[in-house]
């Protein structure tokens, strides 16, 4: 199983995707203007408080839900601002004035229902459909859960959907509201248009050198080239522990020998059933007839036990087992009410219970499969084996070889060879342009924390080899300089003639505008010679003009036709339109119009779960205790002096 993970990777990014994502956000920024609160609280919520270590964890978790949905395009950097920080404790005291009235309505999630949620995740299905509970069990493992604890989140989260769901589908859009923006939306207007292009006025520039110069001396930070480091550096992380580290057969054999009870697998029965559903409460009256009903049930799946998912489909009361021919999937011990229970494992494979009564009301009951308690073989147990001794091995590898990479690069700091033939490392080379991380990059030199140790002052004078900077999980980088330019600015005469055009360029539209602005005062006064065929402009309609002009002419006054109206077009000079006629399509689109109206009011709900959990937070009389200007960001620990 733990092989299929390690060779499965990007299947298990989607499936942890699906596991860690909580169902349910609130994304918003509230207004606390309290500064109080219980004593190292960083919020409090119905008087219990919010700790460092929870707002720490939402911190973790939000970085970690990015990870995984951003890939290579991750930039930890964006999660260090106080701002992004602030919004995780927001977000956390959101879920927790949610959690505050879900169990103040006593709001729960039947056993059935949660069942058939995880159910039909397709990624933990089988070929067949059925349910897939070895990979199930193997992704929460390698997240550090158990499948209770797992049911348990899943359990909170749709109980806070349906709470999420009841509130914005309250919202709705007035009719006349959404008519309104849809009317808006589809307005048509006809318009002409003439563009005075910049190229036809750029023979009528002179630029001079005093111009040139202006602008160089203007606009310095266009030619400033940054400094730069040609470098070596060593990277230490996992693949070298990796590469050092091996298990024996031998070793193998004797965990496997000390540890069989680990190996030893319960009895698994997989079953279905069949619930005719009467309230534990209801009458006598209504308990008989719903007992007649489950006991004709009963006889029909005797007749024909081969038929028993298809009655289940057709007859049982628990439609999301019903939706799977009456499948209840594997049973744990604790899963379902006793009676139940009970008669699961008291039945045989095929067999078909009688009636079982519970508190929801009559069960039939087949067990479908069932696989005897065994023990798991050494051949069966040993990759299983040999990976988490190599883990074992390479935690405490890690730890001494860290330390040796370290303590080497620090203390032989005139090169780096002494630490790349003492860790059997590779010398690496690149060249730096500047201190900033460059976004998007992954590559381990492209890091904050490392940017700021190799451009230190000891580093580029003494040329001597950074700390070990830790870059990643794991995962540490040392570096030094072997070249370094500082930066500079680009001399005049090697940027003038690139200068010239931009300013010939601006001067042009510049000459552009001033004759758009003569045509226009012109039209205004009823001269339309010289514009083009008139065309039509809509919201909803590939735009006949540049993109600029089409969305000028459409938000443009035309209380009074004709309406005329300039826009700079960049890069290509000023545009000049002339709006004659405004009017609606003469077929609306209603399918367009329902959708719309459905976003409309999709937008107010959402306004409205904002202003319920705003009422919420007040109730529950949540306070934050920090400002954004309190927060620290993470800073680089200075290299140490030597």
């Amino acid at each position: 199983m733990f092989d299929f993970i390690r060779t499965h990777q990007k299947l298990m990014q989607l499936l942890l995707l699906v596991l860690i994502l909580p169902s349910f956000v609130v994304v918003g920024v509230s207004s606390y203007k309290s500064f109080d609160g219980a004593a190292n609280a960083v919020a409090t919520v119905a008087d219990q408080p919010v700790t460092q270590a929870e707002w720490e964890n939402a911190q973790r978790t939000q970085m970690e839900r990015y990870r995984q949905a951003l890939g290579a395009q991750f930039d930890p950097k964006m999660f260090e601002t106080p701002d992004v920080k602030l919004r995780a404790l927001e977000d956390l005291v959101s879920q927790k004035v949610m959690n505050v009235e879900i169990g103040r309505a006593n709001m729960t999630v039947s056993e059935e229902v949660l069942r058939s949620d995880i159910g039909r995740i397709k990624e933990l299905q089988k070929p067949d459909g059925s349910f897939d509970v070895d990979i199930y069990k193997a992704l929460l493992a390698a997240r550090g859960m158990t499948p209770a604890m797992f049911e348990q989140s899943r359990r909170h989260d749709m109980a806070v959907n349906q709470l999420n769901a009841a509130i914005q589908e309250s919202a709705f859009a007035p009719r006349t509201v959404a008519k309104r923006l849809s009317d808006i939306n589809e307005q048509e207007r006809e318009a002409q248009e003439i563009i005075y292009k910049a190229d036809d006025f750029a023979k009528n520039v002179n630029v001079t050198e005093a111009m040139v110069k202006a602008y160089y001396d203007k606009n310095g930070a266009q030619f400033q080239l940054p400094e730069q480091a040609r470098i070596e550096y060593l990277v230490f992380d996992q693949s070298v522990v990796e590469s050092q580290v091996s298990v024996s057969d031998a070793e193998v054999k004797a965990y496997y020998e000390a540890n069989q009870k680990r190996f030893e697998s319960p009895e698994q029965r997989r079953a279905s059933h069949i619930l005719v559903a009467v309230k534990k409460d209801a009458p006598a009256a209504e308990k008989s007839a719903a007992k007649a009903k489950a006991e004709a049930i009963l006889a029909e799946v005797k007749k024909t036990p081969a038929d028993f998912a298809k009655i289940a489909k057709a007859k049982s009361d628990d439609k999301a087992s019903a939706e799977l021919g009456g499948d209840l999937d594997i049973v744990e011990k604790g899963a379902f009410v006793k009676p139940v229970e009970d008669a699961i494992f008291k039945l045989k494979q095929g067999e078909i219970s009688g009636l079982v009564e519970s508190e929801y009301g009559f069960h039939i009951i087949t067990v479908t499969a069932l696989k005897p308690s065994g023990l798991k073989s050494f051949d069966e147990a040993k990759a299983e084996i040999a990976a988490e001794l190599k883990k074992q091995k390479m935690g405490k590898k890690y730890s001494e070889l860290a330390e040796a990479f370290t303590n080497t690069v620090y203390e032989q700091s005139d090169s780096l060879k002494p630490a790349a033939d003492k860790l059997k490392l590779t010398i690496q080379t690149a060249t730096l342009n500047g201190r900033t991380a460059l976004p998007g990059s992954t590559a381990p030199t492209n890091n904050a924390k490392f940017l700021k140790a190799i451009f230190s002052d000891d580093a580029i004078k003494n040329k001597r080899n950074t700390e070990a900077v830790e870059v990643g999980s794991s995962t540490m980088i040392s570096g030094r300089i072997v070249e370094y330019k500082p930066a500079s600015k680009r001399p005049l005469a090697e940027v003038a003639e690139d200068i010239k055009k931009r300013v010939t360029m601006e001067e042009a539209v510049k000459l552009a505008k001033k004759a758009g602005d003569d045509k226009i005062a012109a039209a205004k006064g009823g001269d339309a010679a010289g514009f083009g065929e008139a065309k039509i402009v809509s919201r909803v309609k590939q735009p006949p003009f540049n993109q600029t002009g089409a969305l000028a002419v459409l938000k443009a006054d035309v209380s009074k036709l004709p309406a005329v109206i300039g826009v700079e077009l960049p890069g290509q000079g000023y545009a000049v339109y002339r709006i004659t006629k405004v009017s609606q399509p003469a077929e609306q689109d209603k399918a367009r119009r329902e959708a719309e109206a459905q976003q409309i009011a999709g937008a107010m709900g959402q306004a409205e779960l904002f202003g319920y959990v705003d009422a919420l937070k007040a109730k529950a009389k949540a306070k934050i205790n920090i400002k954004a200007s309190d927060i620290k960001t993470e800073q680089p620990a200075e290299a140490p002096a030597k």
